[in-house]
């Protein structure tokens, strides 16, 4: 198994980095104790199935995060390395940025909640020196002062095996502008402009799920440039995606009707994208719709 233990200052960033490793196919567990890990570990490790990447996240929350601490994630690795390896990741930011960003949220530092004397510059204080300690042990410390969440991102997925990298997920949506625009697209491509199977008898009915109604569109030459402008567009835009973080792309295709035009092109940019190792699909959300109209 692949353990990742995320550490570091309160307000540095942990929550986002467990959501870029949640993205990334990693189990995740937000402020686990240190007295239940070793427990917890072997629990997972004994179980069938269960995944074999997790992420825990430790703070200063946690009223054992000192030497004993340590000595726990000591004791854990090396179960850990008897079938896979534990890494620790420490996310640093300094002291200014973090009270910029405590005064930003308007939430309190957690040791002011426990310490009520204290106020935010001495919490910082007192919390840097409680994970000194484990700072010096963390495989990997990432100062987080000047990062967005991309650069974030980009960081968390550098740590990974180039195996576990998830890629880009893409949602090809077909849809009919007559019944609206889909709020969830990130991308819409008009093919309005393309001849429609629609005024064929034959193809009236049938959609663009049909390989004849999809052959019929794509016999067109206005067809073909338009589809090869619309996948060079992907192919430029993709991996600026996926450098930015993106887990999942809708892209909508839209026609009249979305019955024809539009689901032939999401079946077969579906189709293109996967065979380049992308998670793709293709969907039809006005199907029902256009059924009922012929009923």
């Amino acid at each position: 198994m692949r353990l990742i233990i995320v550490t570091g200052m309160s307000g540095s960033g942990k929550t986002k980095a467990l959501d870029i490793l949640e993205d990334n196919g990693y189990y995740c567990l937000d402020n686990l104790p240190v007295k239940i890990l070793p427990e917890f570990i072997n629990m997972i490790m004994n179980i069938e199935n269960f995944s074999n990447r997790v992420c825990i996240t430790m703070d200063v929350r946690n009223s054992e995060m000192t030497t004993e601490a340590l000595k726990t994630l000591n004791t854990i690795s090396k179960r850990v390395s008897e079938s896979g390896e534990m890494k620790i990741v420490f996310l640093d930011c300094e002291d200014s940025v973090l009270m910029k960003r405590y005064k930003e949220s308007r939430r309190l530092h957690p040791l002011m909640m426990t310490e009520p004397k204290l106020d935010l510059q001495g919490a910082i204080r007192k919390e840097r020196e409680a994970l000194a300690e484990i700072k010096s042990r963390a495989d990997y410390t990432i100062d987080t002062s000047l990062l967005t969440t991309s650069d974030l991102n980009v960081k968390i997925t550098k740590i990974l095996p180039k195996s576990e990298k998830q890629r880009l997920s893409i949602a090809f949506t077909a849809f009919g502008y007559k019944y609206g625009i889909p709020s969830d697209c990130d991308l819409v491509f008009d093919v309005r402009c393309l001849p429609n199977p629609y005024y064929i008898d034959e193809f009236k009915t049938k959609t663009g799920a049909d390989k004849r109604v999809r052959d019929y569109v794509m016999s067109h030459t206005e067809s073909k440039k338009l589809f090869r402008r619309i996948t060079s567009y992907l192919d430029c835009a993709i991996p600026m995606y996926e450098q930015e973080g993106r887990s999942q792309l809708v892209v909508g295709l839209g026609c009249t009707g979305g019955q024809h035009r539009s689901l032939t092109f999401a079946i077969l940019l579906a189709q293109k994208y996967k065979e380049k190792g992308l998670s793709t699909t293709a969907f039809a959300r006005d199907s029902e719709r256009n059924v009922k109209k012929y009923l």
